[in-house]
């Protein structure tokens, strides 16, 4: 049986027709939706969500396509659209009786929350993300050698066929590179954790990569659309990143800028797995977050 986060009761949220999220509900207080990111289920919160649930009610949920959520098939390329994901979180808050909350999200789970920010400016109150940078931006800065880091984007980002086929072969030597590489402290990790994220994954290849597909897809034309009407995230918004400008030639906060003009933009030490290296680090950020 995979762990859970101690204390929180976990719920299914229908989402859409035939879709499902599992959720792990709570605390007390104002709402804050946490989400996970690749190759994670919402457990990564487990740290920052105890902490938190001492003055807020906290909603984890895995991601549709992730965790223990529904795996709905990609028929037209919008199934895994952050557009789609962000509506399914939306719902998931204002069925446990919340229509505004705060919204953290890590990796993927930060690509959705901007999503959510932009499309849905008066649901959400405050936007954090940890660790990645806009999903247009996100491409833009990829080139040359240095574009190696992230080859797993343009091997997800393949029709339909050729990536699948490749990560099934070897599911758990795959999502581990990740867990591995992109941890600069292993015992942030446990191993029953780590196990239940490989686990995870392998049963969701289809779906992760149809995640990643859109970012290289459908979730591009609704960036430019927002670029080119100037859309940008009105409410607070504070981003923990590593510091990826000075390995791949970017500044990060004048990137972030247009986006999110009420920013803070903290450059952090740990690895990409933050909120479990750092808990520490990323729950103050949020609590600073919220008081603004």
């Amino acid at each position: 049986m995979a762990p859970k986060i101690t204390g929180f009761d976990y719920q299914r949220i229908a989402v859409a027709d035939q879709v499902e999220l599992n959720v792990a509900v709570g605390g007390s207080g104002s709402p804050i939706v946490l989400l996970h990111g690749f190759p994670q289920t919402h457990l990564m919160w487990r740290h920052v969500a105890a902490d938190l649930a001492a003055d807020h009610t906290v909603i984890c949920p895995d991601l549709r396509g992730y965790g223990d959520s529904d795996k709905p098939a990609d028929a037209d390329g919008t199934t895994y659209s952050k557009r789609t994901m962000a509506a399914d979180i939306v719902t998931v808050a204002r069925t446990l009786g919340h229509d505004r909350f705060a919204l953290a999200g890590h990796d993927r789970g930060a690509l959705v929350a901007i999503r959510a920010g932009l499309d849905h400016p008066d649901t959400i109150t405050h936007l954090a993300s940890l660790d990645v940078l806009p999903t247009l931006d996100m491409w833009d800065v990829m080139h040359g050698v240095t574009a190696a880091v992230g080859f797993h984007l343009y091997l997800m980002a393949q029709p339909p066929g050729l990536p699948e086929k490749m990560i099934a072969a070897t599911p758990d030597f795959f999502f581990a590179h990740f867990l591995d590489t992109w941890t600069h402290d292993p015992a942030a990790i446990p191993p029953e954790f780590r196990a239940a994220y490989l686990t995870a994954s392998a049963a969701a290849i289809p779906s992760i990569v149809a995640d990643y597909r859109a970012s290289a897809t459908i979730d591009l034309d609704h960036d430019r659309t927002d670029r080119t009407t100037g859309n940008h995230l009105r409410m607070p918004v504070t981003v923990l990143q590593q510091d990826w400008g000075a390995a791949l030639g970017f500044d990060a906060p004048a990137l972030w800028k247009p986006w999110a003009p009420n920013l803070t933009h903290t450059t952090v030490t740990s690895g990409h797995f933050m909120a479990e290296e750092s808990p520490a680090t990323v729950t103050q950020a949020i609590r600073a977050l919220l008081t603004r």
